[in-house]
């Protein structure tokens, strides 16, 4: 077998020839059917169009924005501290575009919006309605952007001092993949084309794109990459046997059953399987490339150790990194589904027989299925870097030069 040496971060590796194929080979294969898969689902202009139940709101409704000068407890037909009236406010405000820009008018703040903390100075947005009886205002939302843009400078600015060129090149990476789901994933299933095939070439254009963006084009990189597809068809199959096996529908919350009169082109038993996709391809692209780095450092640290040693020492750490990340995927899908955790102290029935319902089913599904393909990425992942880094090399000595004798006295 040929070898051929892979350079980097990580020292001089040898890299078997024949895995090095292989491996190559692999993934040709995979990008050529996601590029193809892109290209025969990619929806037009006009599909998205049709598919599309559009909100309209009423003729002359405009949106304004506007500035809070003062808010006060109650509203004109529920006064503050009346017996039996439901909570509310009133936020006087200056209106500051349209064409009553200048004025100041009263908006009533009632059911969840008195809970956002709005105060006197705060930027909001109100809906201007021209009725048969004059002009009417109310709250439509509040201008939040000031918040994202400083979090997203915030973020952009702490991923570069940190990572630096290798941050600059996953936020690349991550505009890319960003652009493919909201271009291309997103579109596709809304007009209805097969949910599986979208999430499976949209997920492996995107783990494509971010790893080699953000880790650089190398074998190690490769090994990574091959790991990645290979633990996304285990959550996959585990994913649609688990929906199937459960009879779950897709519709737990009131927002399914909006959105299947806005695209009745959806099918919702292959969108939950799309969320389970996308949701774990983070965790599972921040494993693989962990496994494939360490394997590399140990054949670059211990030339002479064998595959099978390289392997068990991966798997050391591998088995570390798979306890810390169990967690991240239970409580991370926890802290999403707070809110229904918290349904289960409201019941008289035993929790247990709660979880059989599909608001509890499909995060229970949607959680273990990701974290079993993460598991087992663990393995898939090592024992491919391990193959692919070249065999062990005996390890020769410097030799020893003997000290020159005394000359004779």
């Amino acid at each position: 077998m040929g070898h051929g040496h892979s350079h980097g971060d990580h020292g001089v590796v040898e890299v078997g020839q024949r895995a090095r194929t292989t491996i190559i080979g692999m993934l040709a294969v995979f990008g050529a059917l996601a590029v193809a898969g892109l290209i025969w689902l990619w929806p037009s202009s006009a599909e998205l169009s049709s598919a599309l139940n559009r909100i309209y709101d009423a003729p002359g409704v405009t949106y304004e924005d506007a500035t809070i000068q003062s808010v006060e407890a109650g509203c004109e037909l529920a006064p503050a501290g009346a017996p039996g009236s439901p909570a509310c406010l009133t936020a006087t405000v200056t209106l500051t575009t349209g064409e009553d820009a200048g004025e100041t008018v009263s908006v009533e703040l009632t059911g969840p919006n008195i809970h956002n903390g709005l105060r006197a100075g705060d930027d909001i947005e109100v809906a201007r309605v021209p009725t048969g009886d004059g002009v009417f205002y109310s709250f439509s939302g509040i201008n939040r952007l000031p918040v994202l843009i400083t979090l997203a400078v915030l973020f952009v600015v702490a991923t570069l001092a940190v990572a630096r060129w290798r941050g600059f090149f996953a936020l690349v990476g991550l505009g890319i993949a960003g652009w493919v789901l909201i271009g291309f994933m997103l579109p596709a299933i809304i007009v209805g084309k097969p949910g599986m095939a979208v999430a499976l070439s949209g997920s492996t254009v995107i783990m494509f794109i971010v790893l080699y963006v953000a880790h650089g084009v190398s074998m190690r990189t490769s090994a990574a990459l091959a790991g990645t597809l290979l633990g996304l068809l285990v959550t996959t199959t585990l994913g649609t046997l688990a929906v199937s096996a459960a009879r779950l529908s897709g519709f737990a919350e009131e927002n399914e059953y909006d959105l299947a009169q806005l695209a009745p082109g959806i099918d919702f038993q292959e969108l939950l399987m799309v969320g389970i996709i996308i949701g774990g391809l983070g965790v599972l692209n921040d494993v693989t490339i962990t496994q494939a780095s360490a394997v590399w450092e140990l054949r670059a640290a211990a030339p002479e150790w064998s595959r099978r040693r390289v392997f068990a020492s991966g798997m050391r750490i591998g088995r570390d990194h798979i306890a810390s990340t169990i967690y991240t995927i239970v409580f991370a899908y926890a802290g999403g589904a707070l809110t229904i955790l918290l349904l289960l102290y409201f019941t008289t029935r035993e929790p247990i027989d709660l979880f059989g319902l599909e608001l509890f089913a499909g995060e229970g599904v949607r959680t273990f299925a990701s974290a079993i393909g993460l598991i087992l990425s663990v393995p898939i992942t090592t024992g491919i870097a391990a193959l692919t880094v070249g065999p062990a090399r005996e390890l020769v000595e410097a030799p020893k030069h003997e000290s020159p004798e005394p000359p004779a006295a």
